[in-house]
């Protein structure tokens, strides 16, 4: 009938399967182009190869990723199965893009993720900023002093202020070059007179390449939490979190007036999407955008007065209380 049964057996069998393809292609794939590629492969080994590892890669259909989907939101929140989403959506992108046989189109193509409401917005206040300092100064940990305004002072996430490296800041031009941001590039930060105070009281080690190292050990700390956790429960914070500091960097920002441009490049943020998150505006800024119209508009130059208005109610109801004498 004009076709080749031989050919197309031969071309079945170089389809893979979910599990081989995942292995041999897309972890050697992600392992050099993503940070993240460990969570990539938790995911894929306890969510998704127990279910599709055996599969073949064209077999899996859209029935398949809503069974999948489905059944992890009974366990997991919306963002977990919005990753796990995002996640399969990302590996057949790549099998279609590598011409992979028998793959032809995504399984997970319109399948809408969830909506979140599961985000936390904290940001502190300018006197919650200021008991913060106040507790961290008390801390047992002596560097703790320094790691806490830098990361308010700056908006950097926890790991680039202590992984930095003196090397990395260039106080002359009030510069900080962070090697290796979230992103997976360099990304330049500008140093506050603040920031540059901090860098300049921080006491140095001889041969510490780290200015926020361990003095103990003389590394970047593994971890800062219990020295994080009493001085914010000091301060009356313990809903804090040390991620807020940097949320508050930007709350900080736009309550100033700055653009949400501005926030995004300070911020080293790649979609502007990502920096609204951050762009708090307090009830104050709000009401006092509010009250510019009523200084354009001076509507009270022709409104009533409150004395007017007193006086015109009760002369009213003078007038409808005799109204009642007089029909009685």
């Amino acid at each position: 009938m004009g076709g080749d049964p031989w050919a197309t057996k031969v071309e079945l069998k170089k389809v893979p399967t979910f599990g081989d393809f995942i292995q041999n292609q897309y972890l050697p794939y992600v392992k050099a182009h993503k940070r993240s590629w460990i969570t990539d492969e938790g995911l894929l080994r306890n969510h998704a190869e127990p279910l599709w590892g055996k599969r073949y890669m064209d077999e899996i259909t859209k029935q398949d990723v809503i069974s999948l989907i489905t059944n992890h939101r009974k366990t997991h929140a919306p963002g977990s199965c919005n990753r796990l989403t995002i996640l399969l959506r990302y590996a057949f992108n790549l099998a279609i893009r590598w011409e992979v046989s028998g793959i032809t189109k995504n399984p997970t193509a319109g399948y809408p993720l969830m909506e979140e409401n599961n985000k936390l917005e904290r940001f502190l206040t300018q006197e919650e900023a200021a008991r913060l300092f106040t507790a961290v100064t008390h801390s047992d940990n002596p560097m703790l002093q320094y790691i806490v305004p830098m990361l308010i002072l700056t908006g950097a996430r926890k790991r680039e202020v202590l992984d930095a490296k003196w090397e990395d800041f260039d106080l002359e031009r009030s510069t900080w070059r962070i090697p290796l941001c979230k992103a997976g590039n360099a990304r330049h930060v500008p140093l506050s007179a603040g920031a540059v105070q901090i860098l300049n009281s921080v006491p140095r080690v001889n041969d510490c390449p780290w200015p926020f190292a361990n003095p103990k050990t003389a590394k970047p700390y593994v971890s800062v939490f219990y020295s994080w956790n009493t001085a914010r429960k000091q301060a009356g914070l313990k809903d804090v979190r040390m991620h807020d500091l940097r949320h508050s960097f930007a709350s900080f920002l736009v309550n100033a007036g700055r653009s949400l441009y501005e926030v995004q490049k300070l911020l080293g943020h790649t979609q502007i999407k990502t920096t609204q998150r951050y762009a708090h505006l307090s009830q104050e800024s709000l009401l006092s955008a509010a009250n510019v119209v009523s200084d354009l508009v001076p509507l009270s130059a022709v409104m009533p007065s409150a004395t007017v208005i007193a006086t015109t109610a009760a002369a009213n109801m003078e007038r409808l209380a005799l109204s009642a004498v007089v029909s009685i």
